[in-house]
């Protein structure tokens, strides 16, 4: 069994090979079966198993330089997690979790690229510190379940709500990433104790001014020649400002405006402000290139064979660059039945929303053109790129990112609570 450490994947990433390597020094002679040290419902965890987690654990205190706790407190622990793994992979059993071979490589070849090696380079330091490369294989397969496990049954015990996201920006946390605003401004002052017609007077001049700028006016020229404020002569650059360092009524009326709006006068008790967004950055803003796609999917199946899959697409590919449908196709036969009912459109697609193997053929595709047939995870693909645009989600990104951390927080709870119920509820029988 490969050192734990290798293959830290219930935090949901895999840590870096020196790291694994480090603390894995198993010797490839097969252990004796000698004992079962517990039953854990219908299966048992063997003192062979037993005894090599406890080594792990101690060659990792190890190269930690951390003092190993005597084995009273170290065996209950490790007994401990060594249940709940056997329970979490029967929970993957019993609910159709797998991880395929696709996935387990693509787990193999992510921590060889990221340690700047190739396939070949990682088998050899595996072997180099007397691993045996298959058993190394399945380990990482078993981790990689027990996180899906993980993760399917306590994410979906998690709900964040709209008011907790509210809540959640308009905290302290929330704040850290607020934007700040490249802005250029005009005021038309009005007089201290100003008669009702020197008010009048000032707004009509402020329309005045900004009718000039919606037709295309300089907007710095403008304010050199006409604006009362003190940043006049610099063309009414205000620099870079938070939001909340402008006064509150200006930062309403700019709040949602786009780099390079102008905003109609707004009233203050100075004046009347013409406010320039040039330029937005931090947390609020994003630009991001989005792509309009549509594709159609077809998996294998009990009478579809990955290779007759392979054919079909194949075939469909021909005849979509003989004219037919793509629409019409999608509905016929994607086995994608959500996009499928819709011609195949997955409506604009952002990065990092597909997944990789989609991701880089619609990222290459040009628009209005077909990829050739390619296979991600979820079967065989057929996309068509339809258009892109660069669209402004920065209220989307900053949302997401308040209910990202708002869940990671919860999960972290809900997973104690979780793992300590299934632990409840199974029947585990610790030999003496």
């Amino acid at each position: 069994m490969i050192n734990s450490k290798l293959m830290k994947v219930r935090q949901f990433g895999l840590v870096t090979l020196a790291s694994l390597l480090l603390s894995s020094h198993l010797h490839a002679a097969p252990l004796q079966l000698d004992s079962v040290v517990a039953i854990v419902n219908d299966d048992v965890v063997l003192a062979s198993e037993f005894k090599q987690r406890i080594q792990i654990i101690r060659e990792q205190l190890n190269a930690r330089k951390q003092r190993i706790p005597p084995d009273n407190i170290l065996e209950p622990q490790v007994m401990d997690r060594l249940v709940l793994d056997n329970l979490m992979l029967q929970l993957a059993d019993q609910q159709g979790i797998k991880v395929t071979d696709r996935q387990l490589n693509d787990a193999i070849n992510n921590i060889a690229s990221r340690n700047s090696m190739t396939l070949p380079q990682f088998r050899e330091a595996l072997i180099a510190e007397g691993q045996d490369y298959l058993t190394a294989r399945e380990q990482i397969r078993r981790e990689m379940l027990i996180a899906q496990v993980q993760q399917s049954n306590v994410s979906r015990r998690i709900r964040v709500s709209d008011q907790e996201i509210k809540n959640f920006l308009k905290s302290d946390s929330g704040a850290a990433n607020q934007s700040e605003l490249l802005l250029s401004i005009i005021l038309i002052a009005i007089p201290e104790q100003a008669s009702p017609e020197q008010i009048q007077a000032s707004d009509t001049k402020a329309n005045s001014i900004y009718q000039a700028l919606v037709n295309k006016a300089d907007f710095a020229e403008t304010a050199i020649a006409t604006s009362n404020a003190p940043n006049a002569l610099n063309g009414g650059d205000l620099g870079w400002r938070k939001a909340t360092e402008l006064p509150e009524t200006l930062t309403a009326a700019v709040s949602n405006m786009k780099p390079g709006d102008i905003s109609a006068p707004i009233k203050t008790p100075s004046g009347f402000y013409i406010a320039q967004l040039r330029d937005k950055r931090g947390g609020t803003v994003q630009l991001v290139e989005q792509t309009q796609v549509r594709h159609i999917l077809l998996k294998p199946s009990e009478i579809r064979s990955p290779e007759q899959t392979k054919r079909l697409i194949e075939r469909l590919y021909t005849r979509l660059n003989q004219g037919e449908s793509f629409e019409e196709l999608a509905k016929e036969l994607s086995d994608d039945s959500a996009s499928g009912s819709e011609g195949g459109d997955l409506n604009w697609a952002s990065p990092g929303q597909m997944v990789p193997e989609f991701e880089q053929v619609m990222q290459r595709t040009p628009i209005g053109e077909l990829s050739a047939p390619f296979e991600s995870r979820f079967g065989w693909h057929i996309l068509q790129v339809q258009d892109r645009r660069t669209q402004d989600m920065g209220d989307q990104v900053k949302e997401s990112q308040a209910r990202s951390t708002i869940s990671k927080r919860k999960y972290a709870e809900e997973l104690v609570n979780w793992l300590r119920e299934i632990r409840s509820q199974a029947y585990v029988e610790i030999k003496p």
